[in-house]
């Protein structure tokens, strides 16, 4: 969607500063963060692509003041609450409500085992046709969303040449919202610098951009 949360990033907003042999976690509980979050999936309540849009929901100012597992945290607490494993009380105050409805067992090793997978099926589905080919040239659309998609903006109503075809998955836009899988191809898209940026990009630099098919048209 639009706004400092567009997965392509935005100008002006200060260097990438590299951390030389960054740690996985800087502090324990982003580790915990990290563990609560892949348990919660366990309950099939929602999709990665959910748990992506929650994270745009957050209000902007909220969002570049919040570390990237305070976003995490921040996500999977109101779809907790969204869908029913929480309520706003216990989400506020930290402890459970008289009550409150639980897991028995909260988590057991059948669920568990389930949990490092996103549940992705599988990218081969005969039944899906490819509505473009390697090689042809196409042209992004000019979108502005205010929901979820996974086209950066810097990408939006320029021009490439698809390089590959990954297959078939589930189309996020409307997954993000409820509204089916609408299940089509993934292309590598390839633009060049120049393209994307203007005439102040190397012209010896490519990007390549893994698209769905609802992204662009024939150029």
């Amino acid at each position: 969607m639009n706004g400092v949360h567009d997965l392509g990033g935005m100008q002006a907003m200060g260097p990438i500063r590299h951390e030389k042999d960054e740690p996985v976690f800087h502090e324990v509980w982003e580790s915990r963060v990290y563990a609560m979050t892949r348990a919660l999936r366990a309950w099939r309540k929602w999709t990665l692509d959910h748990s992506r849009h929650s994270i745009e929901r957050l209000a902007q100012d909220e969002y570049l003041r919040m570390s990237y597992y305070e976003r995490w945290f921040a996500s999977s607490l109101a779809l907790s609450v969204e869908h029913g494993l929480l309520t706003q009380e216990e989400a506020s105050t930290g402890r459970p409500t008289t009550g409150a409805t639980r897991a028995t067992p909260a988590l057991d090793a059948t669920q568990a085992a389930r949990t490092p997978t996103r549940g992705i099926r599988s990218a081969v589905d005969p039944a899906v046709g490819p509505r473009f080919s390697i090689g042809q040239r196409v042209h992004t659309l000019n979108i502005n969303p205010v929901g979820h998609t996974r086209l950066p903006r810097y990408a939006r109503d320029k021009r490439g040449v698809i390089v590959r075809d990954h297959g078939v998955y589930d189309f996020p836009d409307t997954v993000a919202h409820d509204l089916g899988t609408q299940r089509q191809h993934v292309y590598a898209v390839q633009f060049t610098a120049r393209e994307l940026w203007g005439g102040t990009a190397s012209e010896r630099d490519t990007v390549h951009l893994d698209l769905f098919e609802d992204y662009f048209e024939r150029a």
